[in-house]
């Protein structure tokens, strides 16, 4: 399992030139899965991303979780995060989860940071999304499971 983080002021996505989720303050979550990925990948990134401590408190260090401001996630489907682009010139996504399996795991990824109490937006799994953001900071990390 693979995230993107990225921490924003704000970020939405878009199908077809319609809202279909929308954060203010918070992380956008770029997210990709692989073979052999489950449960136990799925709740340790959720309670790994709530508890990082990248929001900035009152003296401007990096020291707060996104409950601690207030924050939202915003969760979008990535398998191109499992892309392998080291021969030739078009990239392979034979290492991404097939459709089947990701979608599963994609909303249990969604229903851990519902059972953490953080709200939470979500793309369309599958779907050719827009994804608009304001990176704050920037900040972005990279996560692995």
């Amino acid at each position: 399992m693979r995230v993107v983080l990225q921490r924003v002021s704000r970020a939405s996505v878009s199908v077809a030139g319609e809202t279909v989720g929308s954060i203010g303050v918070g992380f956008l979550a770029l997210v990709g899965f692989t073979q052999g990925d489950g449960d136990s990948q799925t709740k340790w990134m959720a309670e790994k991303i709530v508890g990082l401590r990248v929001f900035a408190d009152d003296e401007g260090k990096m020291n707060r979780d996104v409950t601690q401001v207030g924050g939202a996630l915003l969760v979008v489907s990535q398998f191109t995060l499992y892309a392998d682009a080291r021969k030739g010139r078009r990239p392979s996504f034979v290492d991404a989860a097939p459709p089947d399996e990701a979608t599963v795991l994609y909303e249990r990824f969604v229903k851990e940071f519902e059972a953490l109490g953080v709200p939470v937006e979500t793309g369309s799994f599958g779907a050719l999304m827009d994804v608009q953001l304001v990176n704050d900071g920037p900040v972005t990390l990279i996560l692995e499971r």
